[in-house]
């Protein structure tokens, strides 16, 4: 019997850009499937994977859940005989995937390459400077004003109590960045489900659970699992990702609690009770956890910086912008918020303010482009860790029928 296979050669290509160029040394002698702690005797993953790839198969690949479900660990490069780098390989197709799947197509293709770095970056530094410059808080004030106040009139002050002026800038920036990205996320994870289902084989469900239902007993638990980072500890030759990638998570877990309270606090509280307003106490319970969640965010990445390096040192790993691109803007947003804070406490408005700027454009980075980044695996992945319980589910599934 014979079989038509028609591969696409612009995903190979893509593939080969991101990191997945020593696939062509993979000889299918499936030493990776049985190192891979995800592997089993039904699912030999990753030699499927890395077949369907050299024959450019697209479209299975994108449809492949286990592509989602691998966490990169490491094991199967290491033990590889021929120097393939499976775990590099799947890297290239999750990159591949996120441009895939990317809506504004424009604003995926863009932050899948490093040679589109610098527009990158000049997005968000443009609109932040614009926005500076409209506002009209274009100036430095006095170290006496920076030590009552920090930050909080850098885009200017007026008398209008139900909304700062510097809350309002801040929203008119953040605010469509964040929901460009939710909304973008939403349809990217969709079409991917989709495709996970009709490469699963996964019809019409028997009956479908409801919101609740589904986030209950399938995006919930998947959730837990993820923030425990249990797939993680199976891992053999990278066992270190875990310290870099759990304080990583929990600082980002930290951060959010930090920016939704000081919104209630002082956005909404401070309506009626002025003294909240202005920066926080040290000594403030809140104020304490935002700043060990930053230097958590900061040993974090570092952490993940220097196994990446030494990764690549050893030939373990290929230097890809996709890899590094996510490792720059978080470190970014960590340095340059505790930098901000360290200026403000030691009375340095223009080292102070200058850094704050850099801080918005980090921010603003991290948020605009996370659906297209390598940022995009902590909602792929976990929706994918949910399909994972949800096709084997009585919803999908008749147990009378087994």
């Amino acid at each position: 019997m014979s079989m038509n296979v028609q591969p696409d050669l612009d995903f190979i290509r893509d593939m080969k850009s991101a990191g997945g160029d020593t696939l062509k040394k993979c000889f299918q002698c499936a030493t990776c499937s049985v190192v891979c702690p995800l592997s089993s005797d039904d699912n030999p993953f990753p030699r499927r994977e890395m077949v369907l790839a050299q024959w450019g198969l697209k479209e299975k690949l994108l449809g492949d859940a286990n592509v989602m479900l691998c966490h990169q660990c490491g094991d199967c490069t290491a033990y590889c005989p021929r120097g393939a780098k499976p775990g590099d390989v799947l890297g290239a197709i999750r990159a591949y995937a996120y441009k895939h799947f990317g809506w504004p197509a424009g604003l995926a293709n863009l932050a899948s390459s490093g040679k589109n770095l610098p527009v990158l970056i000049a997005i968000p530094a443009v609109v932040i400077f614009v926005m500076w410059l409209i506002s009209g808080g274009m100036h430095l004030p006095t170290t006496e004003q920076f030590a009552e106040v920090g930050y909080g009139h850098f885009f200017g002050h007026w008398d209008f109590r139900l909304l700062a002026k510097n809350v309002f800038f801040i929203d008119l920036i953040m605010l469509p960045s964040a929901g460009l990205a939710v909304y973008a996320a939403y349809r990217g994870v969709s079409a991917m489900w989709k495709k996970m289902a009709e490469s699963a084989g996964v019809g019409e469900a028997l009956y479908r659970p409801s919101v609740p239902q589904f986030i209950k007993e399938f995006l919930w638990p998947a959730t837990v699992e993820i923030i425990e980072h249990t797939r993680f500890k199976k891992c053999e030759a990278n066992k270190d990702r875990v310290k870099g990638h759990q304080p990583l998570l929990l600082a980002f877990i930290g951060l959010f609690f930090v920016t939704v309270y000081s919104a209630i606090s002082q956005d909404m509280l401070g309506i009626f009770i002025p003294s909240l307003h202005g920066p926080m106490s040290l000594m403030n319970p809140v104020k304490i956890l935002a700043n060990v969640a930053a230097i958590a965010l900061i040993v974090g990445i570092g952490i993940l910086w220097g196994n990446r390096s030494r990764a690549e040192q050893e030939g373990q790993a290929t230097h890809t912008f996709y890899d590094w691109f996510l490792i720059w803007m978080i470190m970014g947003v960590g340095v340059t918020g505790l930098l901000s804070e360290i200026f403000r406490l030691i009375g340095v408005v223009s080292l102070g303010y200058l850094t704050y700027y850099l801080h918005l454009i980090s921010v603003m980075m991290l948020f605009l482009y996370m659906p297209y980044t390598k940022f995009a695996h902590l909602v792929y992945r976990t929706f994918a860790m949910a399909f994972e319980r949800y096709r084997d589910s009585a919803y999908v599934k008749n147990p009378l029928s087994e």
